[in-house]
């Protein structure tokens, strides 16, 4: 049976809902997919430079829970799995996270931050309160056609569920998709709140939690992939660039 062993990175806590749902939502993906599933939470405070203490893993989930621990630790977990190729997820705090590692190491923007951590950082804030808080709330969204995140739901659009304060700010959308970013879920109001990253075997991001379709004991499309691209990248001849 084709198997998958992820680091999940954050700071657990039993507090949280969606940290909660997480390994459900693994255990129904891999059912779905036909794989077995295997998971460590690795705090993010415990993550050094170079992010050896992950090499060990196929691939990585950076979870909802910001601020982190150690922003630095997140960051460093973020671009060890964009550089050595392995499939990344990235959900709430997550997805914002790895938009600041990208703006940061790809596309130039050294004081690319947070407003959550650093609300003095002016004009380098990619992530940005929201005009409205989406605190356990479920939102319409539009998938990209053509998109890789499309292809996988097999629709147009989705409803999804949130628990978030923080989005991407969109006047620096057009820098990081110079980068080579493409963003390819949006609100009603075109706010983008999914990222794929093209040239990479699987690289995404949402600012939804799709973790929480394990309240409804249904397994989520985006998990079932993310568990696919593990298995995908693990039978390849060389399976981490």
């Amino acid at each position: 049976m084709r198997s998958a062993s992820i680091a999940l990175v954050g700071d657990h806590s039993s507090d949280s809902i969606a940290h909660r749902c997480i390994p459900r939502a693994l255990e129904l993906a891999a059912g779905a997919a036909h794989m077995k599933a295997e998971w460590q939470w690795i705090p993010t405070g415990e993550i050094k430079a170079a992010a050896h203490n992950l090499a060990n893993f196929s691939a990585v989930w950076a979870v909802p829970g910001s601020p982190y621990v150690s922003m630095p630790g997140v960051l460093t977990a973020i671009r060890f799995v964009r550089e050595s190729r392995r499939p990344f997820l990235g959900t709430c705090g997550g997805f914002q996270h790895a938009l600041i590692e990208f703006a940061r190491n790809v596309c130039g923007i050294a004081a690319a931050d947070h407003a959550e951590t650093n609300p003095t950082a002016g004009r380098s804030l990619v992530i940005t309160p929201l005009a409205r808080p989406l605190i356990e709330t479920t939102g319409s969204l539009e998938l990209a056609p053509g998109s890789r995140l499309q292809e996988i739901y097999r629709r147009d659009t989705t409803h999804e569920i949130y628990h978030c304060s923080y989005g991407f700010t969109p006047a620096w959308r057009g820098r990081l998709e110079s980068g080579g970013l493409r963003f390819a879920a949006f609100d009603p109001a075109g706010e983008p709140h999914a990222f794929e990253l093209p040239t990479h075997p699987f690289f995404f991001g949402t600012l939804f939690q799709p973790e929480r379709s394990a309240l409804l004991k249904e397994p989520h499309p985006l998990i079932i992939a993310f568990l696919c691209a593990i298995a995908a990248k693990s039978q390849s001849a060389a399976p981490f660039e």
